[in-house]
């Protein structure tokens, strides 16, 4: 036939056997081989399924068997040529005749009729429904023979049914399994989420993810595995995103407080599969930081401050033990009981809260920094940004939810550095430092904390309590690395004047030594005014005539050597030591200096004698709200040095009071602590936030100016922004202060409108005040030691426009502008 060339007789034949071959092995072999039906166990229904395709599996094996034979057997069925002494073979019947007649190689034919009549209807629905069944058993848990599947698998990857190469999986089985996984796992999330808890659900949507993984690569096509895990995706993830997360008693939160750190990495992992779920894990993450802030926030609200007696025993005597007292010698709290624990206990609990979840940020949620940012923010604002820090967001609003925040902290690290680092290494102070640091970061009113910080400095460095030089100079120092230099240098200008004071009393000593000293000793920290944030006005306390020259005597030394400097006694922040003889025998009191005049009183006071309480006022002068501090801890306290008269808690103007003769306490040195408030009460608070508010309006209008000098025009939304940015170092300004000061200082003709009505034109300044120098003194006198440069040095590195603020803010008040004012206000302004 093929030299007679009758190749389409043959081609015609050879397609006519191989299709009735087809058919009987569809009769013998695949349609027997139908499950029974549907409703029987899974394992005989598996059993089954895997004969049907097993059946298939061989019928193909049989097929390409025989196709193969008759391809090889075809295409050495071709004459040879001799080409130029070369041997050509033509495969004549299988290559030239198929190409000339346009018709399918056999090879190809053979597949063709395979799908056309072993891939039909009713074969191809009973092999899908096989494979499907044995997936489905699979998920229920059961084992069945994923060879056979796989086998049945390739068989129909080698089916292509188009031009392009579509195959028989990519037609019908791979549509047919995703179908039935969306319906199989919409149907297994909601059973899920009625019937698991949190944990539990995870587990096993993990297993789900993991299972079809393995699936996928064991017998299924590899480009089905991304499809069918967006349906898991879809259905397990997606839709219970929030339910999952927000279940009661087993959610985040749950996982968050029983440390099931394993859970919430799996968590985790799930979560960044899909798009929506590292959004809504740092969202709850937020809300879940944002709950456990309100709850320490809300256990430090009160309306009042309890006072505090603070006593302390010299550490070489004795044990420090304090005592509130009982009945009637304990000074009773006024308002609720709120102490300096509170304040200390809601930085501890801040700190520990953020060490709780840095560290699951470490272990559970892979260091992620999306999450970590969104930590940190609720640690100021509650806003939500897709890619902000959400730790860092999270923490950021806690801290600041607090009025109190800037005080507590400023607290906190007074008690570490006065006695909180007793016996610690300097890394474990350092670690301490560190972690309050890590909360200052996220105030947003810095202003506000510098003005606490700066008065704990000071009383720590005046009154000797800080444990150790170096960690206040390390403290000093983040501080510094944080907000700037200009934010450390008044508290720098304060560590220079308790330096510069033991050099003048090593001089002041030197000099006693050539002269005759007073019967005082005394020892003076001098204070450059503008440094330290105590009030320089002058004590109206008539000090006893022992102290009097003790006092002039260093007054005049010291003046001797600064001209132009004027100095101001603070009898309100000095202390004493003062050796008392009682009935059983001497000791040694550590006093405050107000409490020292009041103790020289009944110097002269006969035993059986008494002071009155108007007599000891009119003598001494001293303030009436110190007066009653100071005889309260004299009389009332744990160490009763002073009698009151009638006995009782409160210090009334009716009482007297006489010495105690009879004291007696096995410790030779006792302090004495004065009555005080540790946490600022509410109208301490309300006068601080009042003078913060007025100084945040000069710099704010300081920081305009200086931004109108600059630009010469800006829009209003510009300058708002701008003046944003400069200012948030210290304080978050409001955008509707800002504009208040705009439009004063268009008052005060600083700055115009421009005709557009939606920007401001710098205008320039042109004083037409008088500056009036005052002659007396030079060299720029203050209430305290002030800078020893002349005035003529520190105008050229002073701000003008810090000066004008100053001058328009004297004007406003009436003031004259003299010379001196406006180099104090300088000092005090520019630092």
């Amino acid at each position: 036939m093929v030299l007679y060339k009758s190749g389409s007789m043959l081609y015609k034949g050879v397609c006519q056997l191989v299709t009735e071959n087809v058919e009987r092995l569809a009769e013998e072999e695949i349609i027997p081989a139908f499950p029974s039906r549907s409703d029987s166990e899974p394992m005989q229904q598996g059993q089954e399924a895997e004969l049907l395709l097993r059946a298939l599996r061989r019928v193909w094996d049989d097929h390409t068997g025989n196709m193969s034979k008759l391809r090889d057997l075809l295409k050495y069925m071709v004459p040879l040529f001799l080409v130029s002494n070369v041997c050509v073979t033509h495969a004549y019947q299988d290559r030239v005749y198929t190409k000339s007649n346009d018709v399918p190689e056999i090879w190809d034919a053979g597949l063709d009729l395979f799908l056309k009549y072993i891939v039909r209807p009713p074969i191809q629905d009973h092999v899908v429904s096989a494979v499907l069944t044995l997936i489905q058993i699979e998920r229920d848990g059961y084992v069945i023979s994923r060879s056979a599947v796989k086998e049945c698998v390739d068989v129909l990857l080698q089916l292509a049914v188009d031009q392009d190469g579509k195959t028989v999986y990519k037609r019908d089985l791979e549509p047919a399994i995703l179908s039935a996984s969306e319906v199989f796992y919409k149907s297994e999330a909601q059973r899920l989420v009625s019937t698991c808890d949190a944990p539990e659900y995870l587990r096993r949507a993990e297993g789900r993810f993991v299972s079809e993984t393995s699936r996928t690569h064991h017998y299924l096509y590899s480009q089905t595995g991304p499809p069918l895990l967006r349906t898991l995706e879809q259905y397990l993830l997606t839709q219970n995103l929030s339910t999952v997360i927000s279940m009661p008693n087993s959610g985040l939160d749950s996982m968050i407080d029983l440390d099931k750190v394993e859970d919430l990495n799996r968590l985790y992992r799930l979560f960044t599969m899909v798009p929506t779920g590292l959004l809504t894990l740092r969202r709850s993450l937020k809300d879940s930081i944002l709950r456990r802030g309100r709850d320490i926030n809300q256990s430090s609200i009160t309306t009042d401050i309890a006072e505090d007696v603070d006593v302390d025993i010299d550490e070489a005597d004795a044990p420090v033990t304090v005592s509130k007292g009982k009945g009637k010698g304990r000074p009773r709290a006024q308002g609720p009981p709120q102490t300096l624990a509170l304040a200390l206990k809601w930085v501890q609990d801040v700190l520990d809260l953020k060490d709780r979840f840095e560290r699951l940020w470490k272990q559970a949620f892979a260091s992620n920094r999306e999450v970590e940012s969104a930590l940190n923010e609720v640690f100021t604002r509650d806003v939500f940004t897709p890619y902000a820090n959400i730790t860092v967001q999270a923490f950021e609003d806690l801290v600041n939810l607090n009025g109190k925040a800037p005080e507590f902290i400023s607290l906190f690290i007074d008690e570490n550095l006065k006695k909180g680092l007793k016996g610690k290494t300097d890394i474990e102070v350092d670690l301490i430092l560190e972690k309050t640091i890590t909360v200052f970061r996220y105030l947003t009113e810095k202003d506000a904390f510098e003005r606490y910080y700066k008065n704990h400095l000071a009383k720590r460095l005046l009154f000797g309590r800080s444990v150790s030089d170096d960690a206040e100079r390390g403290m000093l120092a983040k501080l510094k690395v944080e907000c700037g230099y200009q934010f450390t240098q008044k508290l720098e200008g304060m560590f220079h004047d308790m330096k510069l004071s033991s050099e003048i009393m090593q001089g002041y000593r030197q000099h006693l030594q050539n002269i005759s000293p007073p019967e005082l000793e005394i020892s003076v920290t001098v204070m450059t005014s503008t440094f330290w944030p105590m009030s320089h006005t002058a004590s109206t306390c008539v000090l006893p005539e022992i102290l009097t020259r003790s006092c002039k005597s260093f007054e005049h030394y010291y003046l001797s050597r600064h001209s132009g400097r004027r100095l101001t006694w603070q009898p309100s922040l000095g202390n004493a030591d003062v050796r008392v003889q009682f009935k059983a025998r001497k000791h040694d009191l550590n006093v405050s200096t107000f409490a020292l005049i009041i103790l020289l009183l009944f110097e002269d006071v006969e035993d059986d004698g008494f002071l009155t309480y108007g007599e000891i006022k009119s003598t001494t002068l001293i303030p009436e709200h110190e007066l009653q501090r100071h005889l309260q801890s004299l009389a009332c306290a744990k160490y009763k040095i002073l009698k009151k008269h009638p006995p009782g808690r409160d210090i009334n103007p009716e009482d007297s009071f006489s010495f105690n003769s009879g004291f007696s306490c096995p410790m030779q040195r006792i302090k004495i602590g004065t009555v005080s408030a540790k946490v600022e009460s509410t109208e301490e608070r309300k006068e601080t936030r009042d003078r913060i508010d007025e100084e945040r309006q000069y710099q704010t209008e300081a920081c305009i100016v200086r931004v109108m000098k600059d630009r010469k025009q800006m829009a209003h939304n510009d300058l708002i922004n701008e003046v944003t940015r400069q200012l948030a170092m210290r304080f978050q300004p409001n955008p509707q202060g800002i504009k208040k000061r705009v439009e004063t200082l268009i008052d005060r003709e600083y700055l115009e409108r421009c005709d557009d009505r939606k920007s401001y034109k710098y205008l320039v300044r042109r004083w037409s005040c008088s500056l009036v120098y005052d002659t007396a003194y030079p060299s720029v006198p203050c209430q305290g030691m002030n800078d020893p440069r002349p005035p003529t040095l520190l105008f050229p590195l002073a701000s003008l426009v810090l000066m004008e603020v100053i001058m328009l803010r004297r004007q406003s008040l009436g003031k004259q502008i003299v010379h001196r004012d406006i180099l104090r206000d300088l000092m005090a302004w520019g630092n």
